[in-house]
């Protein structure tokens, strides 16, 4: 058998080597989607770090340890201005503000953000209750944002409303439309990986919510330990060793283009906690 210039045995070479690479691509595309590394930075809240020392002593800590950035809550009593000084001198920043479970006073903490050099501010409506019903909370909350929304791109600072556990928002399906009705793009989302696990997987948050999610905060949640101890209890694990499949996490951020900080959210410490800390995010995201 000829083959147009090829004979039959390299017909069956050629054959051979291209039917082995259409099994293999299948892996390596997986391998490809699921890469975050160059993609993501890694950070910690800037009260983890438990250590005496200053503001410039703690950001050289993290720095040595790969950690690139941290965030800081507005009821951190860090002087701001040194922060912002150890952060312009080691190159670790302070990417972002934690606002909170509150519709008051966001302006402040955009002022914070713009002073720190921080792009977002994360905010959450307060809990809705029997006295605070879901519809209120709803229209409440977009009202307020949609009020501040022309200040934060002003000084351009996004908003991002996280997952938290304040009876709302309590499917990806209802986040994404709450996100949309908005319709700003300086109102995304901030997506707490571990806190979903309660209301389902959080891989399927992430692909629904996709390109909406600007960062995402690292922490883990035991099912087995909530059913038997109590579902706050389901927190006291480490990250890598609880119910999320992070296998799967990872490969729902690469699909949905996710880059950006991705921020532990949990118990912090010392140095020996801060080193920890790096190598479960590393694991994790796979990014060592």
């Amino acid at each position: 058998m000829k083959t147009y210039g090829m004979d039959r045995r390299a017909f069956l070479k050629v054959a051979g080597m291209t039917a082995g690479m259409a099994a293999m691509a299948p892996m390596l595309g997986a391998a490809a989607e699921e890469s975050l590394k160059g993609k993501v930075k890694t950070a910690v809240g800037y009260d983890m770090i438990r250590i005496d020392g200053s503001p410039m002593d703690k950001l050289n800590l993290i720095k040595g340890l790969g950690i690139a950035g941290v965030e800081v809550s507005i009821g951190s009593k860090v002087n701001h201005d040194e922060l912002r000084k150890a952060a312009d001198a080691t190159g670790v920043p302070v990417h972002g503000i934690v606002h909170g479970w509150s519709l008051d006073k966001i302006r402040e903490s955009i002022d914070i953000a713009k002073k720190l050099g921080a792009d977002t501010v994360l905010v959450a409506p307060p809990q809705v209750k029997e006295d605070y019903t879901y519809d209120e909370c709803y229209a409440k909350s977009q009202a307020v944002y949609r009020e501040v929304l022309p200040y934060a791109e002003k000084q351009q600072v996004y908003l991002l409303l996280e997952t938290v556990w304040n009876n709302f928002l309590l499917s990806p399906m209802e986040m994404a439309r709450y996100i949309d009705e908005i319709n700003s793009p300086w109102f995304q989302a901030y997506f707490d990986i571990g806190n979903m696990v309660k209301y389902g997987w959080s891989e399927q948050w992430i692909r629904i919510l996709g390109k909406r999610i600007k960062k995402v905060h690292l922490k883990d949640y035991s099912r087995k330990i909530a059913e038997t101890q109590g579902p706050w209890k389901g927190f006291d694990c480490e990250i890598g060793e609880g119910s999320n499949d992070w296998a799967a996490v990872r490969k729902a951020l690469a699909e949905t283009g996710f880059q950006g900080w991705a921020t532990a959210e949990v118990g912090g410490g010392d140095k020996a906690r801060m080193v920890q800390l790096a190598e479960e995010m590393n694991k994790v995201l796979a990014l060592a």
